[in-house]
Order: structure tokens, then sequence, then C-alpha cells
């Protein structure tokens, strides 16, 4: 066969091969009255193929910033804010380390997964072109996903944080990247009045953005049968529940990352000392590419790495950073591999992959069991060093090459108690009693503090000495501070002013020590305890962190909140959802909700002197595991869609503010029975 005839045979060999692999005709998404996706599909890559599509459908524009950011070129579509993700893309190395490890450290299962996702986004691409931002983004490839799911990880360990400090604060915090707060418990016969399996998976996400959550449900004929939610760009579910098993997450805050600050060479600031010799640090050329008034203009960083990791040159001297998020590619890998696990055993031997660098984990299962994890990638460091603070970088005694094993993170199996529970708090109060975890290496910087949600968490569930199921919703949907305030700065003294001391306040104190401490949207107190909370929060110069506000603070506070409200809306007796409120599009209703409380809100400035939510109770997923199999319920934001015109762009709105829940299933004829429309991927 003569050569030029061979290539075409291979390349229509494999072209062939791939159409068949990939057959849209055999892959269908099912869309529910809620317009939920659930992708059927004889395997997973089919199915990862229809994931892609469907959510390309709901949000093709979030999904590509956020693949723009894994290939370093966010900066072409966004400017000089995404420049920042893309020189820390280079700086950090991903996309060296990622070309080093892809072939050897993924499994070919989950390459194939991959393949599947970017083969369905391109397709997608190719068939709506006007829609994409940036041409030569396409086509995406399975290590476009893995930079960016590396970045997010990298960033998840404060690596935008770092850099911000170092920088003295003139590079921005990645907060659109960022995952924030949560709730997460799980009970089980111990505790439950009807020997059932409650698991609560409760993420305080942005409301919308590249961490906001997508809820799809997944099913393979080679078992993959998930329900729960995931991020732009993830090709599998990163929390939710299958037909044994379920597991949700928080974020949590051990130390996973160091600063050092190197020792330069006076006669050549590329040279730094280490173990008593001059290194040089490795330096490359970061080719960026900046949309500046619709132009692509080319700008040249230079990147540099010591022997700790990525180095950065300042007025006030070197520093470098180090992480254990910037050393592997698996994260994706490991959430995967937790979609299939059909047991605790299962479950366990993927976490013990231990590529995912941070969250709290806490897992229920149909068999009785549940589980709490302070997850980390966290190093094995020498206890003669203060690691909360920078670091000598002149020394291989700060360079840690090894991590703790998974049995050294705190940890409660099967506690006594009957249940566990994670709220951004410390992971040595998981649980009652003597099965909560004890520090076992105090270099790994867990946190060790409590917060309202913690504290009102453990007030609802100590009086009860079995949680039906109604009791286990309205602990979740509870908006109730705790009887004693825990917030970083202290506000208690707010309660103690009287009317008759200060008669131009007198309404708004009553409104205070009258008020019940909830958040719901009718409640007036709660109106204007949030803008004094605003006011002290956006003000850490005037109130610091771990202070406590005195009687004049208190009274000028009040004082302020007046003026604001008398000019915004001309009277001060205002309910909360008068002033704060949910809005998509042309959509706006009041919104209940207040920082902290079990089912929280967290707003930014509208219009009118009005807020809107931004963050908070978000994707919520409520698991019964039942003789039966598994009993679901959820609730998201807005809807299944991020686009205007559709149906289901804020379809879930009135739900949410209502706090009332969609019936779900993982049976596979009943999401058909149901359906309301039902196609193909193409």
């Amino acid at each position: 066969m003569p050569y030029r005839c061979l290539l075409l045979f291979i390349s229509l060999f494999f072209a062939q091969q791939s159409r068949s692999q990939f057959d849209a005709s055999k892959i269908d998404i099912v869309r529910d009255k809620w317009g939920v996706p659930h992708i059927f599909a004889p395997t997973d890559p089919q199915v990862a193929y229809g994931l892609a599509w469907a959510h390309a459908e709901d949000d093709f524009t979030t999904i590509q910033q956020s693949l723009l950011a894994g290939k370093a070129m966010l900066a072409q579509y966004t400017g000089k804010k995404g420049a920042q993700i893309d020189y820390i893309i280079h700086l950090l190395r991903i996309p060296e380390l990622v070309e080093e490890k892809y072939e050897s450290d993924l499994s070919p299962g989950f390459k194939k997964l991959l393949e599947g996702y970017c083969a369905g986004l391109n397709a997608y691409a190719k068939k709506h072109p006007s829609e994409i931002l940036v041409k030569k983004a396409f086509p995406v490839t399975p290590k476009d996903m893995i930079r960016y799911s590396v970045l997010q990880l990298c960033v998840l360990s404060g690596a935008d944080q770092a850099l911000a400090a170092i920088f003295g604060g003139t590079v921005p915090l990645l907060a659109d990247f960022k995952t924030a707060g949560s709730n997460a418990f799980a009970f089980n016969s111990r505790k439950t009045t009807d020997g059932d399996v409650y698991l609560d998976i409760n993420a305080h996400q942005p409301l919308e953005g590249p961490v906001a959550f997508y809820e799809a449900h997944l099913c393979s004929d080679e078992g993959w049968n998930i329900l729960g939610a995931n991020f732009p760009g993830a090709p599998c579910i990163l929390h939710g529940a299958n037909e044994y098993l379920g597991w949700a997450h928080t974020v949590n805050n051990p130390d996973k990352l160091d600063v050092y600050q190197l020792e330069i060479n006076p006669a050549n600031k590329l040279q730094y000392r280490f173990d008593g010799e001059w290194l040089t640090l490795e330096e490359k050329n970061a080719a960026l590419k900046v949309k500046i008034a619709g132009l692509k203009i080319g700008v040249n960083k230079k990147v540099y790495w010591s022997k700790y990791g990525p180095a950065v040159i300042t007025p006030r001297g070197t520093f470098s950073i180090r992480m254990p998020a910037q050393m592997d590619i698996r994260g994706l890998e490991e959430w995967y591999r937790f979609n299939k696990a059909k047991n605790f055993t299962e479950f366990k031997k993927a976490l013990e992959m231990m590529a995912i660098p941070g969250y709290n984990l806490v897992y229920a299962d149909r068999y009785d069991t549940i589980y709490y994890l302070s997850n980390g990638r966290i190093p094995m460091r020498d206890p003669k060093y203060n690691w909360r603070n920078t670091l000598p970088g002149n020394t291989s005694a700060t360079l840690w090459t090894s991590l703790h094993p998974l049995s050294d993170l705190p940890q409660v199996l099967q506690p006594k108690s009957g249940f566990v529970f994670n709220t951004n708090h410390s992971p040595f109060h998981s649980t009652e009693g003597n099965d909560n975890p004890v520090i076992k290496d105090v270099t790994m910087g867990y946190e060790t503090l409590e917060n309202n949600r913690s504290k009102r968490f453990i007030e609802l569930v100590a009086p009860l000495e079995k949680v039906a199921y109604s009791d286990f919703k309205r602990i979740k949907f509870d908006r109730q501070y705790p009887a004693t305030f825990v917030f970083p700065t202290g506000i208690d003294s707010l309660f103690m002013l009287k009317e008759a001391d200060h008669p131009d306040i007198a309404s708004l104190i009553r409104e205070l020590n009258q008020w019940n401490r909830k958040a719901d949207a009718e409640n007036k107190g709660a109106a204007i305890f949030l803008m004094v909370y605003k006011t002290v929060t956006e003000a850490p110069q005037l109130y610091p962190r771990y202070g406590t506000i005195n009687k004049s603070q208190c009274v000028t506070l009040l004082t302020s909140v007046k003026n604001e409200l008398m000019k915004n809306f001309g009277r001060t007796d205002l309910q909360l959802g008068d002033i704060q409120k949910l809005v998509r599009g042309d959509k706006e209703i009041p919104l209940p909700g207040l920082p902290d409380v079990l089912a929280p809100m967290y707003s930014v400035p509208y219009k009118k002197g009005m807020i809107k939510g931004t963050q908070g109770d978000a994707y919520v997923e409520l698991v019964r595991f039942t003789k039966n199999g598994p009993v679901i319920e959820s609730m998201n934001v807005y809807g299944a869609s991020s686009r205007k015109n559709s149906p289901h762009y804020t379809d879930q709105m009135d739900l949410y503010v209502k706090q009332q829940t969609k019936t779900m299933t993982l049976n596979k004829e009943e999401v058909y029975k149901s359906a309301e429309k039902i196609y193909h991927p193409q």
C-alpha cells in the first residue's frame, strides 16, 4: 500500500473509531420539568459527552471562561483581569506539570472520560460557532481541563492570597474562582427515628460564575448512576449521591501552602543561597495576549522558579511559595472514583489517592455508615519552625518532601452519637463526645474555632434523642442565630443600648432588642442587623477582627444605619426583604437569609440602597438512604439554565426563597416516564 494511502486509511480508521465511540445517537439527554439534564448512554465517556453538550446548552459562556483560564487565554476575553489568572498559570508551571504527568498519572479509563467530555464540548462549539468567545480556544483538549482543575485546586490552597500578600495587595484575589463556606451533616440509624440514613449536601457557593453548581444526573450501562452537582468544565459530579452512597463537601483551612523569603546574592538578584551555596533562579518568559480596547496586545512577563517552587521578585524581597496542590493532577479523577464507588471500602480507596488538596467531606451510605474527614494534602514539616509565618528560604530544613497519610487527618467513622457535621468550623468538633478527633501535629495548621452555624447546629440537635426526617429538614433550613453570637468581631454590646438614652435611634434599638434573631424576609430586626453587619465588615480598620464594639461605636453604627435608610427609603421600619433581593434578569424578589446562619446569604450593593444576594445557600441535595434505595430532593437557587431566553432561567427562584424542594430520582424508568424532552446531543 502506498505511504499516502496508508496515512489516509489510518486517518479514516481513527475518525470512524472516534465517531463510533462518541456516537451522539446513542446518547440521550432527558430534561425533566425543571430543565435538569439526565444523561443516559452505554459508556461513561459517552455520558461525559452528553454532560458537556447539555451544560453548554445551559451555560456555554461560563464553561468557556473556565477552560480559557486553563489555556492561559482568559486575558484575550476579559482583558487585564484575565491577565492576572494567565500569569498565575505560567508562574505555577501548571502547563509543564500537566504535560509531565498526564500520560503517566491518569488512568486510561479516566482519560477516555476526559476525551468524551471534550468531544461533546467541541461538537457543541462546531454547531454553534457564533457562541464561541475566543476562536483559537477550540478544540478543547483533556489537558486543558486538567490545567484548569489544577488551577482551581491551587486557588483552593490559597495561591492567590499568598501572591496578593507577597505583592503588597497589588495582585487581586481570584474571588470568581474560589469556593467558600458550606454545611454538611449526616445521621445514621443510631440517631434517626425511622432507622434511615440522612445526608445533607449543602454548599454555600457563589450563586453564579465558575464555581456555581450545575445540577445533573449521569447514568451509563457501566455502573455510573449519580445525581448531584458540578462546576463548569468538570466531567463528573463533585458532590452528590448514587444508588449506594453520597458525600458532601465544605471548605476547610489547614495549612496547605508555605511562603519562603529567599536570601538573595547582593551581587546578583537572580541568585539565592541554599544550604551554603548560591543557586540561580530558573527564568522563563510567559507570553500573554491581553484584550485592550478591542485589540489583543502581546505582553511578556518573566516567571521564576526556585527549589521551593514559584518565585516572585518584589521591591520588598524575593519570595517563593510551595504547595502540594501544585504537585498532583489527579483531583478530578479522585472525584470520578467517588462517583463510581459502591460502598465505603471503595470510597475510602479513592480517598487514599490523596489527590484533592482540601475540603471537609461528610459521607453516608445505604449500609448505615457515616464518616467525616477534614481532607488535605498536608506536608510533613519540621516542628521547630513556625509554619504560619514566612519561612527562611535558604535551607533544605524547610524544604518538605512528603505528605501526611490519610490516617493522620482528622476523621470520624461511625460515632456513638449517630451524627457527623461540619460548618467550616473546627474539625476537632465534628460529632459529640470522645469520638471527636484530636490534634496530632500542630504544623498541620488546622482551624480550631467555632462559628454561628456550628453553635446553632448543636443547639438544634442536643434536645433531640432521635432525629425525624422533618427535624433533619428543619435543621438544614434554619435561619436563626444561636443564643450567643460567634462573630469574629464582638457585637453583643449592640443589644445593651436603651431606647430612653438615645431618642434619635430609639426605634432601631427597639427593633433590635425585640428581634428573635431570625433571618426571615419579613423580619424588621434582621434588616437593621444586616445593615450593621455590613458596616462593620466593610470597615475592618474601625472594627477589627477579634475586637469588641463598644457602646459609643454602637451608637455611631445605628446612627449611620438610620441615615442610610432615610436617605434611600425615607423610613427605617423596613423588612429584610425590602432591602435584600434575589435578582436575575428582570426578576427581583425579597430574599431571606443573613451571614452565618445555617441557611445563609451574603449580599453586595444593588440599586437604590438595596442589596442583592451573591453567595450563600446554593445547591441543596437532601438524601435519605432507605431499604428501598435513596430518596432524593433538591433545590437550586435560580434554575437549570443561565440563558435568559430559557424557561428555566428563573423558575426555581420562588422555590428557593420559600425553601421548597423538588423530588428527584435515579430511576431511569421514572425519568423517561416524566420527561419533558428527550433528544440526542447533535
